[in-house]
């Protein structure tokens, strides 16, 4: 047999293993990462980031990125391993985002951990980095069970979703132009913050009052979708026009505006969501997720619908391998079938692949 047949073999006999082991690696961004599970706990989670790199550019510079994924993969990989207490023997699988990201940073993950399970003999599962994000819930709530709704908010993508199953997503509504997140750090550039952008609004958003008016996209629509373009430049035009007549203005305040209605448009789409599907359960994924305003919004008006609302700890909202795991486990228990050697990287793939 070859490689991919000896591997399909070896995922049939790992379907219903108790005490499952995934070796993950993550690298879609500027996140060198690696994490050990077993089963849904999570045994190691070391994560390399490049954000002090990346700040004298004011984002991230990809071919900056991909180098840097070089020099640290294999030392994140191994650091696991000795967090977890194990050795590639004790490993049943590999795991690997192979999309969506920048080509370069994901081809350096990709490629070592085809190698990894060439070397190893073990099965490859080539894992969508938006359903690890959503994955990411289980790991936080290992009882958590399909149907839910899942609001899924990033850098790269902001939408809302019907999880159907462990590994069945349906978009219900998604952003036309900008994500949130991507808003998030536009905004953090005009008001002369530093790399990353969500959390330095955020924290100056703390000191300010929601009093500057933000406009409200697609307001006339009967729609989940999303628009971020529209306060994006409502920001960006407010400070080009006090500084064009020479009037002071708080950036404080203006923060907290477009943070408040930045937050305001995902928790009304997603509790809408979950009410016109009638589930009970509400979960929040991606980095965008770790926002304390969004966090706090969700949960006091989705419990007065009677929808109770989980999300992952801080450190699973952002980029990390574990959440690939988590994926890469439900795929496996519902009998998901190998990646080949040939795999390769894709740098947009959809929610739904």
């Amino acid at each position: 047999m070859n490689y991919l047949e000896r591997a399909n073999e070896k995922l049939k006999s790992l379907k219903d293993k108790q005490g499952l082991v995934v070796l993950a690696i993550e690298s879609s961004c500027d996140e060198t990462a690696c994490a050990v599970t077993r089963d849904r706990v999570v045994l190691a989670n070391v994560i390399a980031s490049q954000i002090e790199i990346h700040k004298r550019f004011g984002g991230v510079v990809p071919e900056i990125a991909s180098r840097n994924h070089t020099l640290a993969i294999d030392n994140v990989v191994r650091q696991a391993l000795s967090d977890a207490k194990m050795t590639f023997d004790d490993i049943d699988c590999i795991a690997v985002t192979y999309g969506a990201g920048l080509l370069g940073a994901l081809l350096v993950g990709v490629s070592y951990a085809k190698a990894l399970a060439y070397a190893l003999d073990k099965p490859l599962i080539a894992v969508n980095h938006i359903k690890g994000h959503v994955a990411a819930n289980y790991l936080a709530k290992p009882d958590l069970e399909p149907p839910f709704v899942c609001l899924i908010a990033s850098g790269g993508h902001t939408a809302v979703t019907y999880v159907k199953s462990l590994t069945e997503i349906e978009i219900l509504g998604s952003t036309q132009d900008d994500a949130c997140g991507e808003a998030f750090d536009k905004v953090a550039r005009v008001l002369g913050l530093p790399y990353p952008g969500g959390p330095q609004v955020q924290k100056l958003a703390e000191q300010g009052k929601p009093v500057i008016e933000m406009p409200t996209p697609l307001k006339d629509k009967h729609t989940y979708d999303f628009s971020y373009s529209g306060i994006k430049t409502a920001v960006i035009n407010y400070v080009h026009n006090k500084e064009q007549k020479g009037e002071e203005y708080s950036p404080a305040d203006l923060a907290c505006s477009f943070q408040e209605k930045a937050t305001d448009i995902m928790v009304n789409n997603a509790i809408a969501c979950a009410v016109d599907k009638g589930v009970k359960t509400l979960v929040i994924a991606g980095g965008v997720g770790s926002n304390q305003v969004l966090r706090a919004k969700m949960k006091t008006r989705a419990e007065e619908k009677g929808i109770e609302v989980f999300y992952p700890p801080l450190g699973l909202c952002t980029d990390n391998a574990a959440m690939i795991a988590s994926h890469a486990y439900n795929m496996i228990r519902c009998g998901c079938e190998a990646s080949d050697i040939s795999l390769d990287a894709k740098a947009n793939v959809k929610i739904t692949d």
